[in-house]
Protein backbone atom coordinates (compact mmCIF):
# COMPACT_ATOMS: atom_id res chain seq x y z
CA UNK A 1 0.00 0.00 0.00
CA UNK A 2 2.68 2.49 1.00
CA UNK A 3 4.65 1.71 -2.14
CA UNK A 4 1.57 2.39 -4.30
CA UNK A 5 1.20 5.75 -2.58
CA UNK A 6 4.86 6.56 -3.14
CA UNK A 7 4.44 5.90 -6.86
CA UNK A 8 1.01 7.39 -7.55
CA UNK A 9 -0.25 9.31 -4.49
CA UNK A 10 -0.82 12.59 -6.29
CA UNK A 11 -3.99 13.92 -4.64
CA UNK A 12 -3.61 15.93 -1.44
CA UNK A 13 -5.88 13.38 0.25
CA UNK A 14 -3.95 10.32 -0.93
CA UNK A 15 -2.05 9.56 2.29
CA UNK A 16 -5.25 9.86 4.33
CA UNK A 17 -6.53 6.51 3.09
CA UNK A 18 -4.03 4.92 5.51
CA UNK A 19 -6.00 6.29 8.45
CA UNK A 20 -8.65 4.24 10.31
CA UNK A 21 -12.09 3.69 8.82
CA UNK A 22 -11.15 3.08 5.19
CA UNK A 23 -11.69 -0.01 3.10
CA UNK A 24 -9.69 -0.83 -0.01
CA UNK A 25 -10.24 -2.08 -3.53
CA UNK A 26 -6.98 -3.34 -4.98
CA UNK A 27 -6.65 -3.66 -8.74
CA UNK A 28 -4.01 -6.37 -9.17
CA UNK A 29 -0.72 -4.93 -7.93
CA UNK A 30 -0.78 -1.51 -9.58
CA UNK A 31 -3.70 0.43 -8.08
CA UNK A 32 -5.85 0.88 -5.01
CA UNK A 33 -8.95 2.89 -4.12
CA UNK A 34 -9.49 3.87 -0.49
CA UNK A 35 -13.16 4.36 0.31
CA UNK A 36 -15.76 4.49 3.07
CA UNK A 37 -18.80 2.21 2.88
CA UNK A 38 -21.88 4.11 4.14
CA UNK A 39 -24.16 1.11 3.75
CA UNK A 40 -25.60 2.33 0.46
CA UNK A 41 -22.55 3.84 -1.25
CA UNK A 42 -18.80 3.63 -1.56
CA UNK A 43 -17.31 7.11 -1.27
CA UNK A 44 -13.67 7.22 -2.31
CA UNK A 45 -11.16 9.61 -0.75
CA UNK A 46 -9.95 11.54 -3.76
CA UNK A 47 -8.95 9.89 -7.01
CA UNK A 48 -7.82 6.27 -7.28
CA UNK A 49 -4.16 5.63 -6.53
CA UNK A 50 -3.12 4.48 -9.98
CA UNK A 51 -0.73 5.23 -12.84
CA UNK A 52 -1.89 8.26 -14.79
CA UNK A 53 -2.78 6.29 -17.92
CA UNK A 54 -4.92 3.84 -15.91
CA UNK A 55 -6.92 6.21 -13.68
CA UNK A 56 -9.99 5.97 -15.91
CA UNK A 57 -9.81 2.18 -16.08
CA UNK A 58 -9.45 1.89 -12.29
CA UNK A 59 -12.29 4.35 -11.70
CA UNK A 60 -14.60 2.24 -13.88
CA UNK A 61 -13.49 -0.90 -12.01
CA UNK A 62 -14.34 0.84 -8.73
CA UNK A 63 -17.85 1.66 -9.97
CA UNK A 64 -18.35 -1.90 -11.20
CA UNK A 65 -17.22 -3.39 -7.88
CA UNK A 66 -19.52 -1.03 -5.98
CA UNK A 67 -22.50 -2.01 -8.14
CA UNK A 68 -21.73 -5.69 -7.63
CA UNK A 69 -21.86 -5.02 -3.88
CA UNK A 70 -25.17 -3.18 -4.26
CA UNK A 71 -23.60 0.22 -3.68
CA UNK A 72 -23.43 3.53 -5.48
CA UNK A 73 -19.97 5.03 -6.10
CA UNK A 74 -18.42 8.49 -6.07
CA UNK A 75 -15.08 10.16 -5.45
CA UNK A 76 -14.86 13.08 -3.02
CA UNK A 77 -11.91 15.47 -3.03
CA UNK A 78 -10.76 15.03 -6.62
CA UNK A 79 -8.78 17.68 -8.43
CA UNK A 80 -9.01 19.02 -11.98
CA UNK A 81 -6.90 16.38 -13.64
CA UNK A 82 -9.29 13.59 -12.56
CA UNK A 83 -12.13 15.14 -14.59
CA UNK A 84 -9.79 15.51 -17.53
CA UNK A 85 -8.71 11.86 -17.32
CA UNK A 86 -12.13 10.28 -16.78
CA UNK A 87 -14.73 12.70 -18.18
CA UNK A 88 -16.83 12.16 -15.04
CA UNK A 89 -19.27 14.93 -14.05
CA UNK A 90 -17.82 17.00 -11.22
CA UNK A 91 -19.43 19.24 -8.62
CA UNK A 92 -17.08 21.90 -7.28
CA UNK A 93 -17.26 21.66 -3.50
CA UNK A 94 -14.54 24.12 -2.49
CA UNK A 95 -10.95 25.25 -2.98
CA UNK A 96 -7.62 24.36 -1.43
CA UNK A 97 -4.85 26.95 -1.03
CA UNK A 98 -1.38 26.00 -2.24
CA UNK A 99 2.07 27.47 -1.62
CA UNK A 100 5.55 27.30 -2.99
CA UNK A 101 7.52 27.30 0.30
CA UNK A 102 10.43 29.03 -1.43
CA UNK A 103 8.25 32.17 -1.44
CA UNK A 104 7.33 31.96 2.26
CA UNK A 105 9.95 34.34 3.63
CA UNK A 106 8.75 36.99 1.18
CA UNK A 107 5.17 36.41 2.36
CA UNK A 108 6.17 37.01 5.98
CA UNK A 109 8.21 40.08 5.07
CA UNK A 110 5.34 41.65 3.12
CA UNK A 111 2.50 40.99 5.59
CA UNK A 112 2.69 43.14 8.69
CA UNK A 113 -0.37 41.54 10.30
CA UNK A 114 1.20 38.08 10.05
CA UNK A 115 4.45 39.31 11.59
CA UNK A 116 2.45 40.90 14.40
CA UNK A 117 0.65 37.65 15.16
CA UNK A 118 3.98 35.83 15.31
CA UNK A 119 5.37 38.52 17.63
CA UNK A 120 2.36 38.30 19.96
CA UNK A 121 2.65 34.57 20.41
CA UNK A 122 6.38 34.77 21.08
CA UNK A 123 5.80 37.58 23.57
CA UNK A 124 3.34 35.32 25.42
CA UNK A 125 6.04 32.68 25.78
CA UNK A 126 4.96 30.32 23.00
CA UNK A 127 7.77 28.16 21.63
CA UNK A 128 7.39 25.89 18.58
CA UNK A 129 9.57 22.89 17.95
CA UNK A 130 9.70 19.91 15.62
CA UNK A 131 8.84 16.61 17.26
CA UNK A 132 10.43 13.25 16.56
CA UNK A 133 8.03 10.36 16.08
CA UNK A 134 9.56 8.57 19.10
CA UNK A 135 8.25 11.34 21.36
CA UNK A 136 4.71 10.44 20.27
CA UNK A 137 4.89 6.75 21.09
CA UNK A 138 1.89 5.51 23.05
CA UNK A 139 2.40 6.29 26.73
CA UNK A 140 5.15 8.87 26.17
CA UNK A 141 4.65 12.11 28.14
CA UNK A 142 4.31 14.25 25.01
CA UNK A 143 1.83 11.79 23.46
CA UNK A 144 -0.30 12.04 26.61
CA UNK A 145 -0.32 15.83 26.32
CA UNK A 146 -1.26 15.71 22.64
CA UNK A 147 -4.04 13.19 23.32
CA UNK A 148 -5.48 15.55 25.95
CA UNK A 149 -5.18 18.43 23.50
CA UNK A 150 -7.16 16.44 20.93
CA UNK A 151 -9.90 15.87 23.54
CA UNK A 152 -10.04 19.57 24.41
CA UNK A 153 -10.09 20.59 20.76
CA UNK A 154 -12.88 18.17 19.85
CA UNK A 155 -14.88 19.27 22.89
CA UNK A 156 -14.65 22.91 21.81
CA UNK A 157 -16.20 22.19 18.39
CA UNK A 158 -19.91 22.98 17.94
CA UNK A 159 -20.52 19.79 15.93
CA UNK A 160 -19.98 16.16 16.80
CA UNK A 161 -16.69 14.50 15.75
CA UNK A 162 -16.72 13.57 12.07
CA UNK A 163 -15.11 10.77 10.10
CA UNK A 164 -13.81 10.17 6.58
CA UNK A 165 -11.29 12.86 5.58
CA UNK A 166 -11.64 15.06 8.69
CA UNK A 167 -11.20 12.55 11.49
CA UNK A 168 -8.42 13.31 13.95
CA UNK A 169 -5.96 10.41 13.99
CA UNK A 170 -2.43 11.71 13.50
CA UNK A 171 -0.56 8.64 14.71
CA UNK A 172 -0.75 6.14 11.84
CA UNK A 173 2.53 5.63 9.92
CA UNK A 174 4.25 8.17 12.18
CA UNK A 175 7.58 7.58 10.47
CA UNK A 176 6.17 9.14 7.28
CA UNK A 177 4.75 12.22 8.99
CA UNK A 178 6.15 15.45 10.39
CA UNK A 179 5.05 16.98 13.66
CA UNK A 180 5.34 20.34 15.38
CA UNK A 181 4.10 21.35 18.81
CA UNK A 182 3.62 24.79 20.31
CA UNK A 183 4.42 24.85 24.02
CA UNK A 184 3.95 27.43 26.72
CA UNK A 185 5.42 26.98 30.16
CA UNK A 186 5.96 23.30 29.42
CA UNK A 187 2.37 22.66 28.31
CA UNK A 188 1.37 21.76 24.74
CA UNK A 189 -1.07 24.43 23.55
CA UNK A 190 -1.18 23.57 19.84
CA UNK A 191 -0.15 20.85 17.42
CA UNK A 192 0.51 20.53 13.70
CA UNK A 193 0.55 17.20 11.90
CA UNK A 194 1.90 17.08 8.33
CA UNK A 195 1.40 14.24 5.87
CA UNK A 196 3.22 13.64 2.57
CA UNK A 197 1.85 13.99 -0.94
CA UNK A 198 4.33 11.54 -2.38
CA UNK A 199 3.83 11.86 -6.15
CA UNK A 200 4.18 15.66 -5.99
CA UNK A 201 6.92 15.70 -3.36
CA UNK A 202 4.59 17.87 -1.34
CA UNK A 203 3.27 18.30 2.18
CA UNK A 204 -0.29 18.61 3.42
CA UNK A 205 -0.62 20.46 6.72
CA UNK A 206 -3.43 18.17 7.82
CA UNK A 207 -4.08 18.58 11.55
CA UNK A 208 -4.16 21.94 13.30
CA UNK A 209 -5.18 21.54 16.93
CA UNK A 210 -5.30 24.53 19.25
CA UNK A 211 -6.12 24.69 22.94
CA UNK A 212 -8.94 27.20 23.55
CA UNK A 213 -6.58 29.05 25.92
CA UNK A 214 -3.64 29.25 23.51
CA UNK A 215 -2.44 32.83 22.86
CA UNK A 216 -3.28 34.56 19.60
CA UNK A 217 -0.70 33.84 16.94
CA UNK A 218 0.01 30.27 18.08
CA UNK A 219 -1.30 28.63 14.90
CA UNK A 220 0.56 31.21 12.82
CA UNK A 221 3.77 30.14 14.57
CA UNK A 222 3.08 26.50 13.63
CA UNK A 223 2.46 27.42 9.99
CA UNK A 224 5.67 29.45 9.94
CA UNK A 225 7.66 26.57 11.44
CA UNK A 226 6.17 24.10 8.96
CA UNK A 227 6.91 26.34 5.98
CA UNK A 228 10.49 26.93 7.10
CA UNK A 229 10.99 23.19 7.49
CA UNK A 230 9.62 22.73 3.97
CA UNK A 231 12.18 25.23 2.70
CA UNK A 232 15.00 23.38 4.44
CA UNK A 233 13.79 20.04 3.08
CA UNK A 234 13.32 21.54 -0.40
CA UNK A 235 9.61 20.69 -0.54
CA UNK A 236 8.14 22.35 -3.68
CA UNK A 237 4.44 22.16 -2.83
CA UNK A 238 2.40 22.74 0.35
CA UNK A 239 -1.33 22.84 0.93
CA UNK A 240 -3.43 23.49 4.02
CA UNK A 241 -6.26 21.41 2.59
CA UNK A 242 -9.80 21.97 1.42
CA UNK A 243 -11.88 24.97 2.41
CA UNK A 244 -15.37 23.49 1.87
CA UNK A 245 -17.96 25.57 0.00
CA UNK A 246 -15.35 28.21 -0.84
CA UNK A 247 -14.78 29.71 -4.25
CA UNK A 248 -17.04 29.41 -7.27
CA UNK A 249 -19.45 26.78 -5.95
CA UNK A 250 -23.02 26.58 -7.24
CA UNK A 251 -25.99 28.46 -5.84
CA UNK A 252 -27.22 25.57 -3.71
CA UNK A 253 -23.86 25.15 -1.99
CA UNK A 254 -23.60 28.91 -1.43
CA UNK A 255 -26.98 28.74 0.32
CA UNK A 256 -25.73 25.82 2.41
CA UNK A 257 -22.69 27.90 3.37
CA UNK A 258 -24.93 30.71 4.63
CA UNK A 259 -27.29 28.40 6.49
CA UNK A 260 -24.47 26.43 8.10
CA UNK A 261 -22.48 29.33 9.51
CA UNK A 262 -23.58 28.69 13.08
CA UNK A 263 -22.21 25.16 12.89
CA UNK A 264 -19.14 25.73 10.75
CA UNK A 265 -17.47 29.02 9.91
CA UNK A 266 -16.70 28.42 6.22
CA UNK A 267 -15.90 32.09 5.54
CA UNK A 268 -13.71 32.30 8.63
CA UNK A 269 -11.72 29.24 7.56
CA UNK A 270 -11.12 30.72 4.13
CA UNK A 271 -10.09 34.06 5.64
CA UNK A 272 -7.70 32.30 8.02
CA UNK A 273 -5.95 30.38 5.23
CA UNK A 274 -6.00 33.38 2.89
CA UNK A 275 -3.99 35.51 5.31
CA UNK A 276 -0.98 33.27 4.63
CA UNK A 277 -1.07 34.53 1.02
CA UNK A 278 -1.26 31.28 -0.97
CA UNK A 279 0.19 31.16 -4.45
CA UNK A 280 -3.13 29.87 -5.82
CA UNK A 281 -6.49 28.35 -4.88
CA UNK A 282 -7.03 25.02 -6.63
CA UNK A 283 -10.63 23.83 -7.09
CA UNK A 284 -11.69 20.57 -5.44
CA UNK A 285 -14.58 18.42 -6.68
CA UNK A 286 -17.05 15.70 -5.88
CA UNK A 287 -16.87 13.44 -8.94
CA UNK A 288 -19.45 10.83 -9.88
CA UNK A 289 -19.94 8.33 -12.71
CA UNK A 290 -21.86 9.48 -15.79
CA UNK A 291 -25.59 9.03 -15.41
CA UNK A 292 -25.57 9.34 -11.62
CA UNK A 293 -27.23 12.12 -9.62
CA UNK A 294 -25.23 14.96 -8.06
CA UNK A 295 -27.62 15.38 -5.14
CA UNK A 296 -27.46 11.67 -4.30
CA UNK A 297 -23.65 11.73 -4.46
CA UNK A 298 -23.62 14.73 -2.13
CA UNK A 299 -25.94 12.92 0.29
CA UNK A 300 -23.64 9.86 0.21
CA UNK A 301 -20.68 12.11 1.01
CA UNK A 302 -22.47 13.66 3.98
CA UNK A 303 -23.16 10.18 5.32
CA UNK A 304 -19.46 9.33 4.95
CA UNK A 305 -18.45 12.38 6.98
CA UNK A 306 -21.20 11.63 9.53
CA UNK A 307 -19.73 8.13 10.03
CA UNK A 308 -22.71 6.56 8.29
CA UNK A 309 -25.59 7.89 10.37
CA UNK A 310 -26.91 11.38 9.71
CA UNK A 311 -29.63 11.04 12.35
CA UNK A 312 -27.18 9.90 15.01
CA UNK A 313 -24.72 12.60 14.02
CA UNK A 314 -27.47 15.23 14.19
CA UNK A 315 -28.50 14.06 17.66
CA UNK A 316 -24.91 14.09 18.91
CA UNK A 317 -24.48 17.60 17.53
CA UNK A 318 -27.76 18.71 19.11
CA UNK A 319 -26.65 17.45 22.51
CA UNK A 320 -23.40 19.42 22.24
CA UNK A 321 -25.44 22.61 22.32
CA UNK A 322 -23.96 24.58 19.43
CA UNK A 323 -24.93 28.19 18.95
CA UNK A 324 -27.58 27.41 16.35
CA UNK A 325 -29.40 25.06 18.73
CA UNK A 326 -29.15 27.40 21.70
CA UNK A 327 -30.42 30.22 19.51
CA UNK A 328 -33.31 28.03 18.36
CA UNK A 329 -34.19 27.25 21.98
CA UNK A 330 -34.16 30.96 22.77
CA UNK A 331 -36.43 31.73 19.81
CA UNK A 332 -38.87 28.98 20.82
CA UNK A 333 -38.85 30.30 24.37
CA UNK A 334 -39.88 33.73 23.08
CA UNK A 335 -42.93 32.18 21.39
CA UNK A 336 -43.71 30.13 24.50
CA UNK A 337 -43.45 33.21 26.73
CA UNK A 338 -45.91 35.10 24.53
CA UNK A 339 -48.27 32.14 24.78
CA UNK A 340 -47.96 32.04 28.57
CA UNK A 341 -48.76 35.74 28.81
CA UNK A 342 -52.12 35.36 27.05
CA UNK A 343 -55.22 35.69 29.28
CA UNK A 344 -56.56 32.40 27.88
CA UNK A 345 -53.68 30.45 29.47
CA UNK A 346 -54.39 31.83 32.92
CA UNK A 347 -56.30 28.68 33.85
CA UNK A 348 -53.04 26.72 33.90
CA UNK A 349 -51.77 28.75 36.87
CA UNK A 350 -53.00 29.03 40.47
CA UNK A 351 -53.20 32.85 40.20
CA UNK A 352 -52.08 35.87 38.14
CA UNK A 353 -48.92 36.40 40.16
CA UNK A 354 -47.85 32.81 39.46
CA UNK A 355 -48.56 33.20 35.75
CA UNK A 356 -46.66 36.45 35.28
CA UNK A 357 -43.86 35.28 37.52
CA UNK A 358 -43.29 32.50 34.96
CA UNK A 359 -43.44 35.05 32.15
CA UNK A 360 -40.79 37.20 33.83
CA UNK A 361 -38.60 34.15 34.49
CA UNK A 362 -38.81 33.07 30.85
CA UNK A 363 -37.92 36.56 29.61
CA UNK A 364 -34.74 36.56 31.70
CA UNK A 365 -33.94 32.97 30.67
CA UNK A 366 -34.46 33.79 26.99
CA UNK A 367 -32.04 36.72 27.22
CA UNK A 368 -29.47 34.44 28.87
CA UNK A 369 -29.88 31.85 26.12
CA UNK A 370 -29.33 34.46 23.40
CA UNK A 371 -26.19 35.61 25.20
CA UNK A 372 -24.97 32.02 25.53
CA UNK A 373 -25.53 31.50 21.80
CA UNK A 374 -23.51 34.62 21.05
CA UNK A 375 -20.62 33.66 23.33
CA UNK A 376 -20.35 30.41 25.24
CA UNK A 377 -18.88 30.84 28.74
CA UNK A 378 -18.79 28.19 31.44
CA UNK A 379 -20.22 30.35 34.28
CA UNK A 380 -23.18 31.44 32.16
CA UNK A 381 -23.70 27.87 30.91
CA UNK A 382 -23.82 26.68 34.53
CA UNK A 383 -26.40 29.32 35.47
CA UNK A 384 -28.60 28.67 32.43
CA UNK A 385 -28.44 24.88 32.70
CA UNK A 386 -29.31 25.05 36.41
CA UNK A 387 -32.18 27.47 35.76
CA UNK A 388 -33.61 25.29 32.99
CA UNK A 389 -33.33 22.20 35.20
CA UNK A 390 -35.22 23.96 38.01
CA UNK A 391 -37.75 25.09 35.41
CA UNK A 392 -38.31 21.47 34.40
CA UNK A 393 -38.67 20.29 38.01
CA UNK A 394 -41.05 23.06 39.09
CA UNK A 395 -43.11 22.72 35.90
CA UNK A 396 -43.50 18.98 36.48
CA UNK A 397 -44.61 19.63 40.05
CA UNK A 398 -47.13 22.25 38.94
CA UNK A 399 -48.48 19.94 36.25
CA UNK A 400 -48.97 17.04 38.65
CA UNK A 401 -50.36 18.99 41.62
CA UNK A 402 -52.42 21.68 39.94
CA UNK A 403 -52.88 21.35 36.20
CA UNK A 404 -53.82 17.68 35.79
CA UNK A 405 -56.66 17.85 38.33
CA UNK A 406 -58.02 20.91 36.46
CA UNK A 407 -57.55 19.69 32.89
CA UNK A 408 -60.54 20.25 30.58
CA UNK A 409 -59.74 18.35 27.40
CA UNK A 410 -57.07 16.64 25.30
CA UNK A 411 -55.69 20.01 24.22
CA UNK A 412 -54.93 20.84 27.84
CA UNK A 413 -53.05 17.58 28.22
CA UNK A 414 -51.01 18.30 25.07
CA UNK A 415 -50.15 21.74 26.44
CA UNK A 416 -48.92 20.18 29.69
CA UNK A 417 -46.83 17.60 27.86
CA UNK A 418 -45.06 20.35 25.91
CA UNK A 419 -44.64 22.44 29.06
CA UNK A 420 -42.88 19.56 30.85
CA UNK A 421 -40.97 18.03 27.92
CA UNK A 422 -39.48 21.25 26.52
CA UNK A 423 -37.43 22.33 29.57
CA UNK A 424 -36.47 18.70 30.28
CA UNK A 425 -35.02 18.29 26.78
CA UNK A 426 -33.35 21.71 26.96
CA UNK A 427 -31.76 20.85 30.31
CA UNK A 428 -30.40 17.57 28.92
CA UNK A 429 -28.93 19.38 25.92
CA UNK A 430 -27.32 22.12 28.02
CA UNK A 431 -25.75 19.74 30.55
CA UNK A 432 -24.38 17.59 27.71
CA UNK A 433 -23.01 20.70 26.03
CA UNK A 434 -21.36 21.78 29.26
CA UNK A 435 -19.79 18.34 29.72
CA UNK A 436 -18.53 18.32 26.13
CA UNK A 437 -17.06 21.82 26.38
CA UNK A 438 -15.23 21.11 29.66
CA UNK A 439 -13.98 17.55 28.97
CA UNK A 440 -10.23 17.16 28.85
CA UNK A 441 -9.54 20.26 30.90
Amino acid sequence: MLELLRQNGWNATSFQILEPGFQYLFIEDYAVVGYVDTGSAWVAAGAPIAPLDRVREVSEAFVAAARKAGRRASCFGTESRFEELTGWPALRIGDQPVWDPAQWLDVVASHKSLREQLRRARAKGVVVRAVDATELALGAPLRTQVDLLIERWLASRPIAPMGFLVQIDPFTFVEERHYFVAEREGKVVAFLGIIPIFARGGWFFEDFLRDPDAPNGTIEMLVDAGMRAAITTKIPFVTLGLVPLAGDVNQGLRAARRLGRSLYDFDGLRAFKAKFAPRAWDPVFLSRPPGSNAFVALFDTLRAFARGGLLRFGLETFLRGPAVIVRALAALLVLWTVLLALPSTGRFFPNDAWQYGWVAFDIVLGAALFQLARKWTLPLANVVATAVTLDAIVTLGQALLFDLPHRRNALDVAFLIVAVAAPSAAALMLWNARAARTSGR
